[in-house]
């Protein structure tokens, strides 16, 4: 098995990419908040088990637990990701509407993949801005998207400026497609594959309705049934109102999701995608009933991949090669065969 394409060489040595991602971050970040109005806030590695405020992904990974011995013993999780607890510290917080907050969430996934693209660490910018109750639309969804584009594209242009080696490949905009009418374009392809052929096509995409049942029956990705709006319908004809932004990468020739987002379920979509995902139980949790008590504002939100981000703009082929995790003895050994190491 290979883990890099033929023919590649960093543009960057080890410590050059150091000092890279420190810039990549610093300056992203920067872009991100003032794109929407986001307040940086501090946030927690793990939370109570059974609170109902991890994120379950796709229901089936297994999050890092642990007793704490001060505590008798409580049960504590290690985050999957902040996609219920950002909402809470929203209300908490008393954050305004046009407002929002963003953190360094580092996670652990450990039925991850550990691939080029994927690892059991988990580093992403996660940030959520409150809206009104009548801005959950597409054209919401779709506004926050381009600002979230435009922030990476300014990004790249300023990381080309620092090292001219990198020379920037986004496209002008980005291009929207429902997963339905992706579906649709290539029914004889899987999800994977279909958006590998919309991204190739495109530059950059984001596909919108990830977590209903499409038209064959399944549905394009698996998503929770407590954070993301994947069931309202829309004026388009179709279901959902988050999606994935996905990025056409010219080092691997593949496709690189680099966030996933959306705006947030309100009662009557929490329950009815707890119904579907047959997972009523959950309305009990302690996160699930303030939200059903109309304690936490009305959201938009995701997640951004801080490695990913860094792979991409810095052309890198691998992810170890900008974040410190654990890669297969193969990959290192190949890694160093071609001159650099794994972090």
């Amino acid at each position: 098995m290979r883990f890099f394409p033929d023919g590649y060489r960093p543009l960057l040595s080890n410590r050059e990419t150091e000092r890279a991602i420190k810039i990549v971050k610093d300056l992203f970040e920067k872009e991100l908040s003032g794109a929407l109005r986001l307040s940086r806030v501090t946030s927690p590695l793990f939370v109570p088990s059974g609170s109902g405020i991890n994120d379950d992904l796709n229901g089936v990974e297994r999050p890092v637990r642990f007793p704490v011995g001060k505590l008798a013993g409580q049960e504590m999780e290690i985050v999957q990701s902040l996609a219920k607890w950002k909402r809470m510290a929203l209300a908490d917080y008393g954050y305004s509407e046009g407002y929002g907050l963003y953190t360094d969430m580092n996670a652990l996934r450990p039925d991850d993949d550990i691939d080029e693209i994927h690892s059991i660490y988990v580093d992403q910018w996660d940030w959520e801005q409150v809206i009104p109750a009548s801005a959950r639309t597409l054209e919401t969804l779709k506004e926050t998207v381009r600002e979230i584009y435009s922030a990476i594209k300014r990004t790249e242009f300023l990381i080309h400026e620092t090292y001219e080696c990198i020379k920037p490949c986004l496209p002008k905009e980005i291009t929207f497609i429902h997963s339905e009418d992706l579906l649709a374009q290539y029914p004889d392809l899987d999800a994977p594959s279909r958006e590998r052929e919309a991204a190739r096509k495109y530059g950059a995409v984001f596909i919108i309705g990830i977590g209903a049942p499409l038209a064959d029956g399944t549905p394009h990705s698996g998503r929770a049934p407590d954070y993301d709006d994947w069931s309202t319908p829309t004026l388009d004809g179709h279901v959902g109102l988050n999606g994935d932004i996905i990025v056409w990468d010219h080092v691997r020739n593949n496709s690189l999701e680099l966030s996933s987002m959306g705006i947030r379920v309100d009662q009557e979509a929490l329950l009815r995608q707890l119904e579907a995902k047959g997972c009523m139980e959950r309305k009990d949790l302690y996160w699930h009933r303030r939200l059903l008590a109309g304690e936490f504002p009305q959201t938009i939100g995701g997640g951004i991949g801080q490695s990913r981000l860094c792979m991409f703009l810095l052309k890198k082929a691998h992810i170890g090669e900008v974040q410190a995790s654990v890669w297969q003895e193969e990959a290192r050994k190949e890694a160093h065969s071609l001159g650099f190491s794994l972090v």
